[in-house]
Order: C-alpha cells, then structure tokens, then sequence
C-alpha cells in the first residue's frame, strides 16, 4: 500500500470526522490528484492522453474526469490485486456489464467516515424531522445477499454505527430478498408485520424506512391491494434513493411522495432523497435551499465533494438555472479515481442540482437491479 495515499486517507477522515471546511477543498484535490496520477496507471494513461498532469492542473476544476462507463473497462484503482477486499458493482440490467469500484479496508474506512457523517447531518441532526432512536426497515437484501451492491453495504453500515441492527435472535432489519432472476423483491408480509406490531403499541417508536423507488412502488402497491394504511409515529421518516429500471411501473417524484403520505402517513418533509453511486464514495441528499428569494429543493453533496453542472454541447459548466450533465469530484474516492463523470443530468442549483434522470442513449442502471 502506497505511504502517501495511505497517510491522505487517515487525514482526510480526521476531517471529516471533525468538520470539513471548506476552504482546504481545493489544495487536497489537487494532493490527491498528483497521488493518484503516480499510483494508479490506468487513470495516469487518461491523464497524459489530454496532456493533463501535475505540472500543468492548478485548480480542482481542471483535474481529468473519467466517465462512470470507464470503471466497466478498466481497472481504476490505486490498489495491488492482493489488497482489493471488496468491489462495488453499479446496478442496472443484469444484460451489462457493471462497473467496478475496487475496496480495500483502508478505502472502506474512509467511505464508511463519508457515508454516516453526511447521513447523520441529513437524518439525524435534521432538525424539520426530529427522528430519535428509530426503529428501522430496510427494503432490500442483506449485504450478505448482495455483497456487490454499495447502497446495501451503506445501509448495514448507518444501521451498525446508530445501533440500528437488531440482536439475532429478534426480527430482521432488511426485508428483501433476491429473486431467482437475480430482481430484489420484498417480504411484503413481514413488512406489514413489522408496520402492524408497532401501531399497537401505547408507546411507539418512530420508524426509519429506507429503500429505492422501485422497493417502495411495490411496496405501495401491496398496502393499496390491502387497502391497507398507516399513521407511522412522529419522527418518522422515509429515505428512498436509485429508480425503476423497468422492474416497475415508474412514477414522478411527487405521485411517489404523495402515495408514502398517503399508506405510511409520513409527512411530505420526512420524505428524504439520496442520490449516489458505486463510482462514489459519498452521497448527495435533497435539501431546501434558497434560490432568487425563493426556496427549492435540491440534492447536496458534503464538503469533502464537490458538484459541477456540465453542458455536454461545451463541455463547460452551466450557468444557474440550466441543465446539463452532473459531474462530481470526491475526494472520499481517494484509492481510485476522484473525478468522475456520470451520465445523469441535473439542473444547477447554486452549488447542489435539481435531479432530472439518465441523459438519452445512456444505459439504463438503478439499484433496484442489483444482482448478487
């Protein structure tokens, strides 16, 4: 393992741990970069490819980006064989070939300090829900089901760390399944179980439900079928992140949050969005912000990572209000590649983005497709 990138790792977990400030974004890009261009060839090749190295970038704007479809081909990783512990495999049709995101226990230590601290300042400490010591019901496998799948190992990583995973002996926290086509599917009874045990209660604790669109449209479905309601305790909230993918019908993001309000009486503002990747190490939540006078919604990724806007006509960034590609320079991605270029557009929002959907011709992907 390379000392440098080693010692980069360990401070920038300090920092985040502490509270990452802003201003030290720039100059630890620009470190990182210069690490990962020594250390990982692969990327080093793009790099020299557009005459783009350590010598010439002097802003984290100019570092090279690599499209998410490059970690299908290539091997993006400052990591030797022997040190690779984990891999992370993008979701989408099971016809594709998924990216990989390489792991070792170094770079899972600096992920999981990315994950619960940009989650916990988003749930937690969200001060417009008020959750507090939650019940939780995760709708999808185990990360034993689907060691590939890095929203799995998200979710049993925030469950550890809160103390959200129940002893053994009592009922599961995650309640799907995988399906013999490879499609994760809920154990719709042991979800109604689980919802149904605690309205009986005097005291109840509120609820945290997470999982992807597609998990909660059947999930929906089912209580609808059932005509089946419920009035989970204050402080509850739904997070839900990823999409269809064909796996069900899709639904806009308000007919979705309206039907959650409507079965599970969570409040519109206890409705959180994720949004993230296996290309990335940190994650993006939706969040009011203030825009001309007025308030909107839109997702923002922590300190340590930073979002750019990109006209994929210019190959510059958009101005405010415009749309185009979604570009994301994370530093927690401190063992492969920190600059990647998805195929998602969003609209700029001062420094976070309205989420739009895949850009045409991009290949359809959601971890409601994940296969083990």
């Amino acid at each position: 393992m390379n000392k440098e990138l080693s010692s980069f790792a360990v401070r920038l977990s300090e920092l985040i741990a502490v509270g990452f400030q802003n201003e030290s974004f720039g100059s630890l890009a620009l470190e990182l970069f210069t690490l990962q261009f020594q250390n990982n060839s692969a990327y080093r090749k793009i790099c020299e490819a557009r005459g783009l190295t350590p010598q010439v970038v002097e802003h984290w704007t100019q570092i090279p980006v690599v499209p998410t479809g490059a970690f299908k081909e290539l091997e993006l990783t400052s990591l030797a064989l022997d040190g690779r512990t984990t891999v992370f495999h993008s979701s989408g049709t099971t016809e594709q070939k998924p990216s990989r995101h390489f792991h070792s226990a170094e770079s899972m230590a600096v992920y999981e300090v990315s994950l619960w601290n940009w989650f916990k300042q988003n749930i937690f400490e969200n001060s417009e829900i008020g959750i507090q010591n939650p019940e939780w019901l995760v709708l999808t496998p185990s990360a034993e089901q689907v060691p590939h799948s890095s929203l799995v190992h998200m979710f049993e990583t925030i469950c550890k760390k809160s103390g959200g995973v129940r002893a053994p002996a009592s009922r599961s926290t995650f309640f799907g399944k995988v399906g013999v086509d490879g499609a994760w599917i809920l154990d719709f009874e042991a979800v109604l179980t689980a919802l149904s045990d605690n309205s009986k209660l005097k005291t109840q604790n509120s609820k945290l439900i997470l999982g992807t669109a597609f998990s909660f449209v059947h999930l929906l479905d089912y209580l609808a079928e059932k005509n089946c309601s419920f009035q989970l305790p204050l402080g509850s909230c739904v997070m839900e992140t990823g999409g269809y993918k064909n796996r069900s019908r899709s639904l806009p993001k308000t007919e979705l949050h309206a039907l959650i309000t409507k079965h599970l009486g969570v409040p519109l503002e206890s409705i959180i969005c994720e949004y993230g990747m296996s290309e990335l190490s940190s994650q993006a939540y939706e969040r009011e912000v203030r825009s001309q006078n007025s308030e909107i919604r839109s997702f923002q990724f922590p300190p340590w990572a930073k979002v750019q806007i990109i006209s994929p006509e210019t190959g510059r960034e958009v101005t405010e209000g415009e749309t185009g590609l979604i570009r994301v320079f994370d530093l927690a991605n401190t063992f492969s590649v920190a600059a990647v270029q998805t195929e998602d557009l969003g609209i700029r929002r001062g420094d976070g983005f309205e989420l739009i959907g895949r850009a045409q011709l991009a290949e359809p992907r959601g971890c409601s497709l994940m296969t083990a």
